[in-house]
């Protein structure tokens, strides 16, 4: 039986987890970790998200994940093995979907960090595109099977067609901005 993705309305307590979470994340992680930052829906106050935590985490070298997997495998988390890995790996918690939070690693100054740092700043700053995003999220959501991971990663596909444009433009004038 397949279960459609959730999208539920903005929870103001996702901030309040979020810095428990990089907390606990600075501590096991200590000087590996050189920024901590609260990245996906879940930044946006207001906006419809999938209850997940994501999180990014800017490191000096992505080359060796061994150490990562090490400080974080006590923490509950799992490394989700991706094509993507040279460059922005993954790593979730719990094992088993339902997931409560996600964790990307990225070099500072990567376009992967910019880009993820840069659309949640213009999110904030247009909440009219914020709104949009939402109703692209709620009309997608359904096609999606919950349960499985390439159903999840296909959902995140199918939501470029209207992220792509929104992150290009956000780049394009200065985004990220300080919070």
């Amino acid at each position: 039986m397949s279960l459609a993705l959730e999208i539920v309305p903005a929870d103001p307590a996702w901030h309040a987890l979020f810095a428990s979470e990089a907390a606990r994340l600075q501590r096991a992680l200590g000087p590996l970790a050189l920024r901590i930052d609260h990245v996906g829906s879940t930044s946006v106050p207001g906006l419809a998200a999938k209850p997940v935590i994501d999180i990014q985490i800017s490191v000096a070298q992505l080359d060796a994940l061994e150490p990562l997997c090490r400080a974080l495998a006590p923490l509950g988390y799992h490394h989700l093995s991706h094509p993507h890995d040279a460059h922005y790996p993954c790593f979730h918690r719990p094992a088993a979907w339902p997931h409560s939070h996600h964790i990307h690693f990225c070099t500072p100054g990567s376009m992967e960090e910019r880009r993820h740092l840069a659309l949640p700043s213009y999110l904030r700053a247009h909440p009219e595109v914020a709104r949009a995003y939402a109703e692209e999220k709620l009309r997608l959501a359904p096609r999606f099977d919950a349960a499985s991971t390439g159903s999840r990663n296909a959902y995140a596909d199918a939501k470029g067609a209207f992220l792509e444009p929104v992150i290009q433009r956000a780049l394009a004038e200065g985004y990220p901005r300080p919070t």
